[in-house]
């Protein structure tokens, strides 16, 4: 479809700037590094930098060079319509629903009574980053474990008649209905197993919990009991209640999982914030009066002329222990206040903890946290506060194929009294307008970033920048007008080999190389600019957005936005990372029409890959009355349901080989 045919979403707002610095853009360093009109032809050569042997061809190859892909899926072809496809010779299960039960004792779902007391035990809505944790905790266990999912946000004309979703006035929705959404955000955790080839809900299992948009968080970390963390109800500033806008997220080596908080703009109004005491934080944050959600109406904390400060308790990245049923959750603050796209964990050659998180937002930056203490694989307790301490930084990416690690620590640089912080917690606070002030470099919105467990290089996922001009492009973002995104790959010392040998990898070291991965678009049309391994048929994407690593060593890659861009369903692919046919995608699953493919992850055994598909039906004109799929259950009763799908190989061996 075209953009003018899809309607507004959660994501827009992700592409309307915030940043206002000065701060140069990626493209504009690419401009430098190869002069403008060789920038697509000179990344191609970086990219071979990063392919190591061979990796020459990868990128500059003609279809002669092509070799048979390690990857054994006959790849299907993009299409758009309302179910899903995966690849000959697999099945998909739709394995959770929103409003399924989550406790013997759930209520039954029923799409005419959504009320706060149902959601509360009840799967979220819009399920996005998942995790599987295998059960028991230690084990490769393939067959049961925990499935960690966060749950976004909700589609309220999807839910209920009569709403128009992401309205600034909501004119029409109640009490109740704003506190059932409020219910249906958060996270889940919820004990899973294999049976045969099916996979089932232990619905007595004592790991089953719900973290809703009212479920008490212990704040840690610089900014805990900060003046401006406190509000009337929480005084010592030390415990939040809720959790918000849940997007990517991450696993420690010690079996907890980290989810990021992001667009937490979207549920605070009342006041125009530009008038409060916290205008250049708020405005920095893109706050403003018309926010996408009326709970402030309902709501006092949610309302920023009764409770200024509950804006400061969300925009962090969240820490799980899914394995204890009694833990309290905690926001960590160390990692910094932004629109969180997930945190992902390496252990780095000292045994310290790197831990990397992008902004997503356009021009906004990629960030990188690096823990004091080590990590103890023998004793799980003694990493329970491990990021509480240690120092996050900024990404800043050079012409010369270089990147340089800007600390941000209260008292260096500009980060002192005379622009406005007084402390490491006003630091972390206000962590973009701390990042402008160190010259860090503007990306094309950063999503999912991750280490491949097998090299220990990093790879950053841009999904867009519709709105970069050609004066402002650079290496890492050569496009202006960038409507199909593109993977940088991060390539610290002691990673150079790539062929893996990742226990060698400094990801302390204030200064990493960088390639370019793969560029999306249309590989056969020369004006998308896209760039690829040799052999692309139906592989090219647009908007990657999460990716995940199976055992082999392949990367899967979802998308978010491939309607507006291709005019195609978002999909699932695989490609290989090194060899001849390097950053060369196969289509392997398409998504039904509205929905965005999230979360990817495999089962130890790579047997079972969950994906979840968030908002289907999420299109102009579609609402719980008429929608333009009811999928997945197809019943006229039914609204579409976003879920959580568990797919397999028919013969039961590993996915994609």
């Amino acid at each position: 479809m075209t953009i003018e045919d899809r309607r507004p979403t959660a994501g827009d707002e992700d592409d309307i700037p915030g940043n206002t610095s000065a701060n140069e853009t990626f493209d504009q360093v690419a401009a430098r590094r190869f002069g403008r009109r060789g920038v697509l032809r000179g990344l191609a050569a970086t990219a071979a930098f990063g392919a190591g042997a061979g990796g020459l061809d990868a990128l500059t190859a003609g279809p002669a060079a092509a070799a048979p892909a390690s990857l054994g899926f006959k790849e299907i072809k993009h299409g758009l319509d309302g179910t899903h496809h995966v690849a000959p010779g697999y099945s998909v299960q739709v394995l959770l629903r929103w409003g399924d039960k989550m406790h013997k004792d759930s209520p039954e779902f029923d799409p005419k009574n959504v009320t706060a007391a149902a959601q509360a035990k009840q799967f979220g809505y819009n399920n996005d980053f998942l995790a599987f944790m295998p059960l028991p905790l230690g084990s490769n266990s393939s067959t049961r474990g925990l499935l960690f999912s966060n749950h976004e946000y909700a589609n309220a004309d999807l839910i209920w008649s009569g709403l128009v979703d992401f309205n600034a006035k909501h004119d029409k929705m109640t009490r109740e209905q704003a506190l059932a959404e409020i219910e249906a955000h958060g996270l889940s955790v919820v004990e899973i197993r294999k049976r045969g080839r099916k996979w089932e809900v232990v619905l007595d299992s004592p790991y089953n919990r719900r973290f809703t948009g009212s479920a008490p968080f212990r704040i840690a970390g610089p900014a805990a009991g900060h003046a401006r963390m406190k509000t009337k109800d929480d005084p010592e500033g030390r415990l939040a209640l809720g959790t918000l806008n849940n997007c990517a997220g991450g696993v420690t080596p010690w079996g907890t999982c980290l989810s990021g908080e992001e667009n937490i703009n979207g549920y605070f109004g009342g006041v125009d914030p530009k008038t409060t005491p916290e205008a250049r934080n708020y405005t920095r944050m893109t706050f403003n009066d018309k926010p996408r959600q009326p709970w402030y109406k309902y709501v006092d904390r949610f309302h920023m002329g009764k409770e200024l400060n509950e804006g400061n308790r969300f925009g962090w990245v969240v820490e799980v222990d899914p394995y204890d049923p009694n833990s309290t959750p905690v926001k960590r603050t160390s990692l910094g206040r932004m629109k969180h796209e997930g945190a992902t964990c390496v252990v780095d050659k000292s045994g310290r903890v790197a831990v990397y998180t992008g902004d997503d937002q356009v021009n906004e930056y990629v960030y990188r946290f690096v823990t004091t203490g080590k990590f103890d694989p023998k004793n799980r307790a003694a990493n329970r506060d491990l990021l509480d301490d240690g120092v996050l930084s900024v990404a800043k990416f050079n012409a010369d194929g270089t990147m340089t690690w800007l600390p941000l620590v209260f008292g260096q640089g500009p980060l002192t009294a005379a622009n406005g912080f007084n402390s490491q917690a006003d630091v972390l606070i206000e962590t973009r307008r701390a990042a402008d002030l160190l010259g860090a470099t503007k990306m094309d919105r950063p999503e999912d970033i991750e280490p491949d467990p097998a090299t220990g290089r990093v790879y950053v996922v841009l999904t867009k920048n519709a709105g970069r001009k050609p004066q402002d492009t650079d290496p890492a973002n050569p496009r202006a007008n960038n409507q199909f995104g593109q993977i940088i790959e991060l390539i610290p010392p002691g990673t150079e080999n790539p062929h893996g040998r990742p226990k060698t990898s400094d990801h302390a070291s204030a200064t990493f190389r960088w390639s370019m991965f793969l560029m999306g678009g249309k590989h056969d049309d020369p004006k998308h600019g896209a760039k690829y391994g040799p052999g692309v048929k139906e592989g090219y994407l647009a908007c990657p957005d999460n990716i995940a690593f199976d055992r082999r060593g392949h990367m899967w890659i979802v998308t978010d936005g491939q309607d507006d861009a291709l005019g195609a369903a978002d999909s699932v692919y695989a490609t290989d990372i090194h060899g001849p046919r390097r950053a060369a995608p196969k289509l392997f699953f398409n998504a039904p029409r509205g929905g965005e493919v999230c979360g990817p992850c495999f089962t130890p055994d790579a047997k079972t890959l969950f994906i979840a598909i968030q908002h289907p039906a999420e299109e102009k004109g579609s609402t719980v009355d008429k929608p333009s799929t009811r999928w997945p259950d197809f019943k006229d009763n039914l609204p579409p349901r976003p879920s959580v799908l568990a797919i397999t190989k028919d013969d039961g061996g590993e996915i994609g080989s």
